[in-house]
């Protein structure tokens, strides 16, 4: 008699369901209809069940040639929204049975150490933000299945590309302010080489210019708030008339623009509009809250290995972009007269 520890195997159920152990595997396997009775599936599964078995997985990967791995690239994991976009895509993938692997770029952007012998051979697809498209290109990902996030469908290096509108924010934080009667406009841009930011600078700049009396201001930053403050102050500074209404192209630039302001003694919105894009849980923390664009980062990372499964069993990934909502709070208000 086995030991009380030792694993149940597949000889066990079969002993328990009176059956051979190719029913158990075929039952097991989900592969029974029309090969063995329902009952006897059923005595199968109860005879699994009471026994504790579990299928080694591993070994069976091994034979068919694949590790039911994902490898998910990201630019950083100190990010809500990152963190938001592995919850969506691991959650759909636990649901089919795979397992998610992080690779994150230590630095945030550009490459980082192969985790992998051969990612080839570990993994059986990878989704990737354009923000670490180096990384991806070091670790050979671009040799498997592959759905890129957040990159130019144009120029992708994936099968698929799977994308929130990020035009459409930029065109709805443009309309309010314009709305609002803001003509003096200063971006505080993520100096960062990514389809993502281009897009929201180029959709920003063409929605203001519509509007006759408008300027535009550039400031590029490093993406912290450290650096947002810096290229404020810089900005601040500079000739020409000073901006009622600051845009940043994501919620932490916020929080550095906010510092910049107040070291200056101008109120928000009184003074200055501030407006943000991801709607972290920064953007209800800061005082005021703060008008963003609201990106819905599991629903994100949920579409991309959704596109990423249909790619890996041979079909179309669904097409579109995922909208995107401007969610209006404090941080934004008419300029003063």
């Amino acid at each position: 008699m086995a030991r009380a520890s030792t694993r149940p195997t597949s000889r066990d159920v079969a002993q328990a369901a009176g059956v051979s152990q190719a029913a158990v595997s075929l039952v097991l396997g989900d592969k029974w209809r029309g090969r063995v009775s329902e009952t006897t599936a059923e005595r199968v599964r109860q005879a699994a069940r009471d026994l504790g078995y579990r299928p080694n997985l591993a070994a069976r990967n091994l034979r068919l040639g694949h590790t039911r791995t994902i490898l998910l690239v990201v630019p950083e994991l100190t990010t809500e929204f990152f963190a938001g976009v592995y919850t969506g895509a691991a959650r759909l993938a636990a649901a089919h049975g795979f397992g998610v692997v992080l690779y994150p770029s230590p630095e945030g952007i550009g490459t980082a150490p192969d985790p992998f012998a051969s990612a080839p051979a570990a993994l059986d697809g990878v989704l990737a933000s354009s923000m670490a498209a180096d990384a991806l290109t070091a670790i050979r990902g671009d040799q498997l299945p592959l759905v890129m996030l957040d990159s130019d469908p144009a120029g992708s290096l994936g099968t698929a590309t799977v994308n929130l509108d990020i035009a459409d924010g930029a065109r709805q934080i443009a309309d309010h302010l314009l709305n609002l009667g803001h003509r003096h406009f200063l971006h505080v841009a993520a100096d960062v080489p990514s389809w993502t930011f281009e897009v929201r600078a180029r959709e920003l700049a063409a929605r203001l210019a519509t509007t006759p009396g408008t300027s535009l201001r550039t400031a590029p930053t490093p993406m912290t708030i450290e650096g947002a403050l810096t290229a404020t102050e810089t900005a601040l500074d500079a000739p020409g008339p000073p901006p009622t209404a600051i845009v940043c192209d994501d919620d932490k630039l916020a929080a550095g623009v906010y510092k910049a302001l107040r070291r200056r003694a101008l109120r928000i919105p009184d003074d200055v509009s501030v407006t943000g894009v991801d709607d972290i849980a920064l953007a209800a923390a800061l005082d005021p809250e703060l008008t963003t664009v609201r990106l819905d980062a599991e629903l994100f990372g949920e579409r991309g290995m959704r596109a990423l499964l249909a790619v890996l069993e041979g079909r179309t990934p669904e097409e579109g972009q995922i909208p995107v909502e401007l969610v209006v709070r404090g941080s934004t208000a008419p300029p003063r007269a």
